[in-house]
């Protein structure tokens, strides 16, 4: 090393040349003291490292040139970036020093690059000391010599490339694909079990495992919310079980309070986060620490589930997540297994019934190629076994001359593409009697998509039918002969028709009626009043009623115009039932041949109608609610990082403006980030909003003189060509609500009103007491409640549009005229309240926005605020212990503190504060962050009272659910200015 150095110091010709370019750090090179360094002034510099820095500093990728044995420092303003704090320093200074805590890799670097060696890391893991503290950081770096004109490694050019983020989300998405294979494994194992027991004994057994925790149980709450019983767990090798009965009061104040609101219990040692009295409840049980998951139905805690583990342990979000999704899944399944078995009971009594008919049901199971034979279709085959039977049963016992059609006509009606209604007649030859048998059947295929699952239908033994149309057949040879036998047989299949409960309906082409049952006749009379016999025409019988006649004309002139088909439809006239029919049309032709009308066999489907009407509705209330739910918790999670990420934002241009060290133009500026600020702030609000995860204050409102004061705000807002108009109802009680945020929604309402106006028109607010027999919208109680109504004689939204009205970010203004937040941020203003959005609307007409609000428990209403003055603070001082995981908000909070008058000791954890606490003792005040990794701010306030019961304590979060705060601790929402920081103090006493 020594000889290359003294090779490197050989005098070499000077470059008269300048470096060009660079940014900042450019024009720091041109202005340092090389002269001072073993380097020398840049006209002296060997040409290599002359261009091997113009390279460098041409570069927008983090470039470096380490020259010498000393590895000297001379780069672009992209590496300036990696080195943080150490720029400008580090410009000319000696690698293994400015980065002593990297001396090792470094070292290697120095030795291989200057032996000639090109170097190549990916997501080299280093860890730094930038900002005084250990920074975990991942790298790709590349190496490569520098070579003199005699071909020596003189240096080294480095590219470096800081890959941290890309890692640490690569990791994250690992972590989260770990999560959801765990819940798929999960679902496939549940999907084999059709018993609610089952199905939990296989949950507990695999999250238990799955997380390494020594229990997990399952128990059902007594009709008192109180008493519960743990119907099964899993334990660990070692660990008992905890099957039997409990009360949930003996496990704490916080098990009855967090669960009691359907919020989980997350305790990790209960020995140091409970009272010792409610530990040991836990601790009798082998519990150290625990989460419970609430499943709450019909607002009404009915169910348990939980994870346990015999040691402290800190549980991971992760976790969280598992257990909770585990709960609700697992409900899932029991409700799918309860449905399931319910269906079963449901064919049975349909088989039961078909039995009773001597109709013989049979169910195809394509999937699985297992079939379903009740005894009557195993009689139609021969078969005197109870012997498991397959399709291939069913085709060997099909006449050979009949085979082809019979499975061709199969096929279609279990192709997808197809789709056939499977309609035939067909022979069978006994399986094990031999006995030649006719069988009429007639079949559906059930599909999921593109795939044919089963294929269900009804099978009638026809021997005696075919036996008697033969028998016609030889009527007609041997006529005189057989008369009397002829006019019996034409008997039995008349009073089999007129007693059917089918109904059967002959028309000719001019829709006289040819022939007509029983059933027929009623079925008719029912829906439309009139009761048809043979020669009526059924036209003439049905009068001037024109949208009736449409309907018969509708469902006949098919078939009389000699198409076979088979079609389901609702007939009725006003004033007589409206019934669904299933009629299947087939040709009725004269002697010659010749098509002469037609004749339907109709059975009514009512029931079955409505059935899959209900189910089908059912489905979609439950695409929206997940639809409208997931978008719930994408703009709740948004919502907190918009939050963390404001608070430092506002908070700094918050002391800008108030310091006023800026010149007027600096101030203008800062004045326009700061409202730009405020309006993200605002749109977060409603982000909050429409997740149903804003911080609320609610308290009880009077509508009355909310809507009074607000209609001059709107009058203006709305302009002269719009008309307000207020009705306001007398007496009204006091609505529970949020005055800040109600004020919010009706001036967002009120513009949306405005805009579906273009042309002018009438704004109607309106605020009235609901009746006790008015229908409400879905999910409200009994109860009365407050409305709100917002009514305007606008264009009016199309069906479409009110499907999406309270999607977020959906908006019908155009591009730059609005956020698409308004209706979304009212919808989740009023679900979080306990209330309801009902909106109603018609093109052309206009639109009204109905806000439902519970009535208030309390008597008085919470002033209007005006616009005072902000609270004069007092001399503060004393040392507030400020907790925050987050370095940037932790450090503009602490300037606003410091600014206030206080001084400032930061940490990082709930962790470390609490060391403090019990190191110091002239602590004024605790400021803290809530959710942070290992214990939240609410446990850590609960833990600092606990040895400090006076201690003055702010909870700050930007979080968007406020689980674990207790109502009486005190907090502030971020993002937050200087001001606002201070009111809460002074709250405080301070």
């Amino acid at each position: 090393m020594d000889d290359f150095k003294a090779d490197a110091q050989v005098p070499r010709p000077a470059v008269p040349r300048q470096l060009q370019g660079g940014g900042a750090v450019g024009d720091l090179i041109r202005a340092h003291e090389w002269s001072a360094t073993d380097l020398g002034p840049i006209a002296a510099w060997p040409a290599e490292l002359f261009f091997a820095v113009q390279t460098v500093l041409s570069s927008r990728v983090p470039m470096v040139v380490l020259w010498g044995a000393e590895g000297r420092l001379i780069y672009n303003d992209g590496y300036a970036e990696v080195c943080g704090p150490r720029h400008p320093a580090s410009l000319g200074g000696k690698l293994l020093e400015i980065w002593p805590e990297a001396e090792g890799f470094n070292r290697n670097v120095l030795e291989k690059g200057l032996a000639g060696e090109a170097l190549h890391y990916a997501a080299q893991p280093l860890e730094l000391w930038r900002l005084g503290r250990a920074e975990q950081v991942w790298m790709d770096l590349e190496y490569t010599p520098i070579r003199d004109d005699a071909g020596r490694p003189v240096g080294i050019l480095a590219m470096v490339f800081d890959i941290t983020t890309r890692v640490v989300a690569e990791r994250k998405l690992a972590t989260s694909a770990g999560v959801f294979q765990f819940l798929d494994h999960l679902g496939l194992a549940l999907s084999a079990y059709s018993t609610a027991d089952e199905i939990l004994q296989v949950t507990t057994r695999m999250v238990g495992e799955h997380l390494g925790v020594s229990n997990c149980a399952y128990a059902d709450m007594d009709a008192d919310e109180d008493g519960f019983t743990i119907r099964g767990d899993w334990h660990e090798p070692g660990s008992p079980s905890i099957v039997g009965h409990y009360r949930l009061a003996d496990f704490g104040v916080l098990a009855v309070r967090e669960l009691g609101a359907g919020r989980p219990l997350i305790v990790n040692d209960n020995l140091a986060e409970l009272a010792p009295h409610e530990a040991q409840t836990f601790q009798d049980i082998g519990v150290a620490a625990t989460i419970c998951m609430p499943l709450i139905k019909a607002g009404r805690l009915v169910a348990l589930m939980a994870i346990h583990d015999k040691v402290p342990h800190a549980w991971t979000d992760d976790e969280l997540a598992i257990i909770r999704a585990v709960t609700e899944r697992s409900w899932a399944h029991i409700e799918r297994a309860g449905a399931e078995a319910a269906l079963r009971r449901r064919e049975e009594q349909l088989r039961l019934a078909t039995d009773a008919a001597e109709i013989g049901l049979w169910d195809v199971d394509v999937v699985n190629d297992t079939l379903y034979w009740p005894p009557r279709l195993r009689a139609m085959f021969g078969l005197l076994t109870d012997r498991t039977v397959t399709l291939a049963d069913f085709y060997a016992g099909l006449h050979p001359d009949d085979l082809e059609a019979t499975a061709r006509a199969f096929a279609a009606a279990a192709d997808p593409a197809v789709r056939d209604v499977y309609d035939v007649e067909y022979r069978t030859i006994g399986l094990e009697d031999g006995i030649l048998r006719w069988v009429a059947a007639k079949g559906r295929g059930l599909f999921e998509g593109d795939r044919c699952l089963r294929v269900i239908g009804t099978a009638i033994d026809i021997t005696a039918r075919k036996a008697n149309d033969q028998a016609l057949r030889e009527l007609n040879q041997h006529l005189e002969r057989r008369i009397a036998e002829g006019i019996a047989e034409r008997r039995l299949l008349v009073d089999l028709v007129e007693n059917t409960d089918a109904i059967i309906i002959v028309m000719d082409r001019d829709y006289q009626v040819l022939a007509i049952n029983r059933a027929g006749m009623d079925a008719f009379e029912r829906v439309y009043g009139a009761r048809p016999q043979v020669g009526d025409n059924m036209i003439t019988l049905l009068g001037e009623r024109r949208g009736d006649v449409a309907d018969v004309r509708a469902s006949w002139d098919r078939a009389l115009a000699g198409e076979e088909y088979t079609d389901i439809r609702e007939f009725g006239s006003a004033g007589y039932e409206r019934r669904w029919f299933e009629m299947t049309f087939r040709n009725y032709r004269d002697a010659s041949g010749q098509i002469a009308g037609a004749y339907q066999f109709v059975y009514e489907v009512t029931s079955r109608v409505a059935e899959q009407r209900r189910l089908a509705d059912a489905e979609e209330q439950l695409r929206q609610s997940q639809k409208v739910e997931q978008l719930g918790q994408l703009t709740g999670g948004v919502a907190h990082d918009f939050n963390n990420l404001l608070t430092p934002i506002i908070g700094s241009l918050d002391m800008l403006s108030r310091k006023a060290l800026n010149t007027d133009r600096e101030q203008r500026l800062i004045d326009g980030a700061l409202q730009s600020a405020e309006r993200a702030k605002t749109l977060v609000q409603r982000l909050l909003a429409f997740a149903r995860r804003q911080p609320l204050q609610p308290t009880a409102v009077d509508t009355a003189s909310l809507v009074a004061g607000m209609a001059d705000l709107v009058s203006s807002t709305t302009g002269p060509q719009v008309r307000v108009v207020t009705d306001i109802a007398p007496d009204l009680p006091m609505a529970h609500g949020d005055l800040n945020q109600l004020e919010m929604a009706l001036l967002n309402l009120s513009v949306n009103a405005r805009d579906a106006m273009a042309d002018g028109g009438e704004l109607r607010i309106s605020v009235g007491m609901s009746a006790l027999d008015e229908a409400k919208p879905q999910g409200l109680t009994d109860a009365r409640y407050i409305k709100i109504t917002v009514a305007d004689t606008g264009a009016g939204m199309d069906a479409a549009t009110m499907e999406r009205a309270i999607e977020p970010f959906f908006s019908t203004k155009g591009i730059g005229k609005g956020t698409g937040l308004g209706l979304s941020m009212v919808h989740g203003l009023a679900l979080q309240l306990g209330g309801a959005l009902d909106i109603a609307s018609r093109m052309g007409v206009g639109t009204r926005v109905t806000l439902w609000l519970p009535v208030s428990q309390k008597l008085s209403a919470a002033p209007i605020e005006g616009q005072g003055e902000p609270r004069a603070a007092s001399d503060r001082h004393g040392v507030v212990l400020l907790v925050d995981d987050e370095e940037v908000v932790r450090e503009s909070t602490a300037r606003m503190l410091e600014d206030l008058g206080f001084e400032v000791i930061e940490v990082g954890s709930a962790e470390r504060a609490l060391m403090l606490m019990r190191e110091r003792d002239d602590l004024a005040l605790l400021v803290t962050d809530h959710l942070m990794p290992g214990m939240d701010g609410a446990q850590l306030v609960r833990a600092v009272r606990f040895s400090r019961p006076s201690m003055p304590a702010l909870i700050i979060s930007g979080y968007a659910e406020e689980h674990g705060i207790a109502p009486d601790l005190p907090r502030l929402t971020k993002p937050f200015r200087s001001q606002e920081l201070s009111d809460a103090i002074a709250d405080l006493g301070l």
